[in-house]
């Protein structure tokens, strides 16, 4: 049965005092729950995020990471270094590093088997752009991106993966799909799985929805079949809204 999964991308927000202050709010509210809590803070305060959440079933994971062990990478994380402060988990191929730095899919599927190759879980990000949805390219370019980046790992590692659609039109603009329309894309990918591999993979494998979900519109999103919970944004960086999302799974 796969799981269900809620995870905080906190993106380029919080210091080290706003971290620890939401992070002691967030575990203080938790609410009972069945599925998993993710938070993604900024690098400077992972390993303390990690060490504030130790007590509580919170798990803080990456935003991302370098395909690359070491070396002249000036800037960059690797994911021994991920492993080395606690972290089990990575986000890739989020639509923002796509567009802001340059991360094709031949980069993200170079990541996503160094971080396998560490014992990671990889939390991978796809989506269309406006222009892809309004053509009607969605369905091709959602399946490109998967097959692209993941369709070269064997089987035995796809549960180490978890999927997460995010259609770029509705990433901070207000705007989200519908629940029918996260539906109907989470059904085709599965579909788009199980061709490529088997439908045991395809149905084990957990898919989160990400675009402008917020308190209001969780609980319908997430009663979907095949929508397994979200990765939140901006709703992610206050804690009265994040555990109402926690509340919709």
């Amino acid at each position: 049965m796969r799981s269900k999964i809620v995870a905080g991308n906190w993106k380029m927000n919080k210091n080290l005092a706003e971290t620890e202050a939401l992070l002691t709010e967030l575990a203080a509210k938790l609410p009972d729950t069945n599925a998993e809590v993710m938070v993604a803070p900024t690098f400077v305060n992972l390993a303390a995020a990690v060490q504030s959440l130790e007590s509580s079933t919170i798990n803080a994971i990456a935003q991302n990471m370098h395909f690359a062990e070491s070396g002249a990478y000036t800037g960059e994380i690797s994911g021994d270094m991920l492993v080395n402060i606690g972290v089990d988990t990575v986000i890739l191929g989020h639509s923002e590093r796509r567009a802001y730095f340059g991360e094709t899919d031949e980069i993200l599927e170079k990541k996503v088997k160094a971080a396998l190759a560490k014992n990671l879980r990889v939390m991978f990000c796809f989506g269309e752009e406006l222009a892809d949805r309004k053509s009607g390219n969605h369905f091709k370019v959602v399946e490109s991106q998967i097959k692209n980046a993941l369709f070269s790992l064997d089987a035995n590692v796809w549960s180490s993966i978890i999927l997460a659609y995010e259609p770029v039109w509705a990433i901070g603009t207000g705007e989200t799909a519908s629940a029918d329309q996260a539906q109907e894309m989470h059904a085709f990918i599965r579909k788009t799985i199980t061709e490529a591999y088997n439908a045991e993979i395809a149905n084990n494998v957990s898919i989160l929805y990400g675009g402008s979900v917020k308190p209001a519109n969780a609980e319908e999103i997430f009663s979907k079949p095949d929508v397994d919970g979200g990765l939140i944004g901006g709703a992610a960086l206050v804690a009265d809204n994040f555990v109402d999302i926690i509340k919709a799974i």
